[in-house]
């Protein structure tokens, strides 16, 4: 996994140098502000340690310092730090995103729906969400149960994914690599178990995955995988999920037409090879107690191994 270091927001070098200078003027003068307050404190502290609490008067014109120090100076300082923030903003000219993708929590998996330019989605992908590098990405996130929170490390902090709202998060990948991610909002039985990946990409390589992403499912060109896609739309599998180009459209579980370009599988619980792949149709809750997958017994093993090998096919 890549250690480079991500911006959110900023594509240049020179916006991270605004940031920058602007974060320790502001630390600086808050040094300064916090340091005359604690010798202001001290000073009247020890200049009234002798004095009764009774005899403090502040009509008095010596004392009302206080008042311009207490009150008016604070006032000024946050008004000249807003003005100098506010400057620092309008420098940044919002950038309109290259890539739109509506995020979906679930009980323990993340649904990734791609939209088109005119917002209409244009495929759906699970748990592995590729985006092109130095280019923002707009990903619009909400839940379809309870809260879960979306977090990268390495691109963003946290942000809620909270049932019939959406919120709206910015990334901006300065180099190519793969990243971590997971849930970090304690969602369930299975939200340790709940990861993602995002990979970034060049540009080409994500036009040739998107290209690949937006295609049907390929036709099987041997037996093996043609007796799988004969199972999977024949069976319980299709009553759960999509692979297009066939009769299974289902919408609960994740769509499946390419998944066997993913990495992994189960939102990062197990890699995905064809051995592990038939341990999770056969009997998920061994792998993942609690996932909304049903432990399916109705497959022989010949039947089991050509329906893994039907799903690997899905490039």
């Amino acid at each position: 996994m890549s250690q480079t270091p991500l911006s959110v927001f900023s594509r240049s070098s020179d916006a991270a140098a605004r940031i920058t200078t602007l974060t320790w003027f502001m630390i600086l003068l808050s040094t300064l502000i916090f340091g005359g307050v604690i010798l202001t404190m001290l000073v009247a502290v020890f200049r009234n340690r002798r004095r009764e609490a009774t005899a403090v008067d502040m009509s008095q014109p010596r004392d009302r310092f206080v008042v311009w120090g207490g009150a008016i100076l604070p006032g000024a300082v946050l008004v000249a730090l807003f003005v100098v923030a506010l400057g620092a903003m309008r420098q940044f000219s919002p950038t309109p995103p290259a890539v739109t993708i509506r995020v979906t929590g679930h009980q323990w998996w993340w649904r990734a729906e791609y939209l088109g330019a005119d917002g209409r989605p244009a495929f759906r992908t699970a748990n592995e969400i590729h985006v092109p590098v130095d280019r923002p990405v707009r990903v619009l996130l909400t839940s379809s149960d309870v809260i879960h929170s979306f977090w990268v490390p390495q691109l963003q902090g946290k942000l809620d994914a909270i049932p019939g709202h959406i919120t709206d998060l910015r990334l901006h990948a300065r180099r190519t690599g793969t990243y971590g991610g997971a849930c970090s909002e304690y969602c369930g039985q299975q939200h340790a178990h709940m990861a993602f990946t995002v990979v970034a990409e060049s540009d080409d390589a994500y036009r040739a995955w998107t290209a690949l992403q937006s295609a049907d499912a390929a036709t099987p060109t041997d037996s093996a995988t043609t007796a799988g896609r004969q199972l999977f739309v024949t069976t319980e599998c299709a009553l759960c999920h999509t692979v297009r180009g066939t009769n299974a459209r289902a919408d609960v579980g994740p769509d499946l037409t390419h998944v066997g370009s993913r990495m992994t599988i189960a939102a990062g619980t197990r890699p995905n090879s064809l051995g592990d792949l038939e341990g999770w149709i056969a009997n998920p809750q061994a792998l993942k107690p609690g996932t909304r997958m049903p432990t399916l017994r109705t497959y022989t093993g010949p039947e089991l191994r050509a329906l893994a090998t039907y799903l690997q096919s899905l490039k």
